[in-house]
């Protein structure tokens, strides 16, 4: 099967579908900074080094820059792009030049590009010569969906998924993959009318000739060392789903019933609300909802159910700094599955240390006692670090004065009295709200995208993740290379995108592999 990505990020999808057998055929991504790290893994193109000789790229393409020279456009604000006509672009006139490439541009303006060259439109729409497009995949940014973002229905950034479907109608490949995050499945209400994002996403697509296919499921059910709950749609083209009908079995046409209904409403001009005919997205985080997975051609997406899941340490132990194990069953398995994919690398990249201050590691230390004592007494703890109470009940020092903790010349120590531990508290105060202790034999929390959200388990490693070790918890080999900046700070946390969100914000590939074999089994019902 082909594909062509959009909202391509640094390439996490991309390596679980490639691994399926899935061949590229475009990718486009907004930020440049993203875009570095997936020509250095997928076009095996090194775009800092070329910037560095003043060379131009061969397989990654400006559709609108502000700059000629690639030094300068590795750091452009992808929102300063310039219409098009207006700015410096690389895009080939030769509509098969473009095969194989990423190129770096507002999907809104690759649109108008497309609308503005047919040629081009008919040389993709053959799949540059495969006989068609069999997949369109992408997860349009989630800020507007996210429960901690803002969640308007005509904010900005929302219309990304409508030009996500009109990319789609254009070019009419046979499935559509979009991953969007969990918040998108909750209800918001605008001038006292309650939308659902999600269902209004399924409308659009059925309108543009899709059967809408929706699906809640979770990263750590595919293997991932996360708690990644994800909002999936695979849209399979009307005619498509005519010819798999008669492959699938009893169970597998119950998962297209209610989204054929909707499909067909939605062709007769008819609006039906969410719970009409039948259609509702299909539940992978609960029990009750795996059935419908595990019967049907979903399968792949839970093979770690909770008795087989990866847990943190599985995923960090043997990159600690005292007193590492060797790798893990999980560590081998991801560097072996994608080994093939990826040029071998004589070092491990991507694994610079933090500085945290003997403040900070102090504090990290107490959350790392907090996780261990369970959350009731711990929500006592923050009040005080975050200055809200000077009181901690008896139960909670009961708790708490059983822990050694570490004192300002760096040994541990232990308290003797209430008193000596709040007037403790007190010197290490902080605002952070999410911030925690991760838990050695538990999958990381959801929350995990910047090196601020958690520090390591372990007593002995007082510090926060480096970006090697996010990659690893998010599934990324060891041998797939994040670039350029590590992080970043202030106003430029608008625009840029470094290592660590890159990691944050990707498909973990073993969750991109998952899918990858569910799209490949619904291709075959197919032919």
């Amino acid at each position: 099967m082909n594909y062509i990505e959009l909202f391509a990020g640094c390439g996490g999808l991309t390596l679980g579908l490639e691994k399926a057998g899935f061949e590229l055929l475009m990718a486009n991504e907004l930020s440049p900074m993203a875009a570095e790290t997936y020509a250095y893994n997928h076009c095996h193109e090194n775009l800092r080094e070329l910037a560095d000789v003043m060379a131009n790229a061969e397989n990654t393409v400006w559709l609108s820059s502000q700059f000629k020279d690639l030094k300068s456009r590795l750091r452009e604000n992808p929102f300063e792009y310039p219409p098009l006509g207006k700015g410096v672009t690389d895009m080939p006139n030769l509509p098969s030049e473009l095969k194989g490439k990423m190129v770096v541009g507002n999907l809104i303006q690759l649109n108008e590009f497309l609308q503005n060259n047919p040629k081009h439109v008919r040389e993709m729409k053959k799949g540059f010569g495969a006989g068609g497009i069999d997949l369109i995949s992408g997860g349009p940014p989630c800020q507007s969906f996210s429960l901690a973002g803002m969640r308007k229905k005509d904010c900005d950034k929302n219309s990304l998924p409508w030009e996500f479907a009109n990319f789609v109608e254009i070019l009419k490949p046979k499935f559509v993959l979009l991953e969007n995050v969990t918040g998108i499945l909750r209800p918001f209400k605008e001038d006292g009318v309650s939308y659902h994002a999600w269902f209004e996403v399924a409308k659009t697509f059925a309108g543009k000739g899709y059967v809408p296919l929706c699906l809640h499921i979770n990263a750590r059910l595919a293997g991932v060392p996360q708690n990644r709950p994800r909002f999936i749609m695979i849209a399979v083209r009307y005619d498509v789903i005519k010819a798999l009908k008669s492959a699938l079995n009893q169970d597998e046409a119950y998962l297209f019933e209610g989204a054929i209904a909707l499909y067909k409403a939605i062709k007769k001009g008819e609006d039906p609300a969410l719970g009409e005919l039948g259609f509702n997205y299909f539940d992978a985080n609960k029990s009750e909802g795996r059935n419908i997975f595990r019967n049907t051609f979903l399968s792949d997406l839970i093979t770690f159910e909770e008795s087989k899941q990866v847990s943190v340490s599985d995923a960090l132990d043997d990159l600690k700094i005292n007193g590492p194990s060797l790798k893990s069953t999980y560590v081998k398995g991801l560097n072996k599955t994608f080994s093939s994919l990826l040029n071998k690398k004589i070092k491990l990249e991507n694994h610079a240390l933090r500085q945290n201050s003997p403040l900070v590691q102090r504090r990290f230390r107490l959350y790392q006692i907090m996780q261990n004592a369970g959350r009731s007494y711990s929500k006592e703890i923050f009040k005080i670090l975050k200055g809200e109470s000077t009181v901690l009940s008896e139960n909670a020092w009961d708790v708490f004065s059983e822990y050694k903790y570490l004192s300002e010349d760096a040994e541990d120590f232990e308290f003797k009295t209430k008193k000596e531990f709040i007037a403790y508290l007190q010197k290490h105060p902080t605002k952070k709200q999410t911030q925690k202790a991760l838990v050695a034999n538990e999958p990381a929390p959801a929350a995990l995208s910047i090196p601020d959200d958690a520090c390591h388990y372990d007593y002995q490693e007082l510090r926060t993740l480096t970006v090697r070790e996010m990659a690893r918890i998010q599934s990324f080999p060891d041998d797939f290379v994040f670039r350029s900046k590590i992080t970043t700070g202030g106003q430029m946390r608008k625009f840029e995108v470094p290592q660590y969100t890159q990691v944050g914000n990707a498909v973990p590939p073993l969750l991109g592999l998952a899918l990858g074999k569910v799209l490949s089994k619904l291709n075959v019902y197919a032919i």
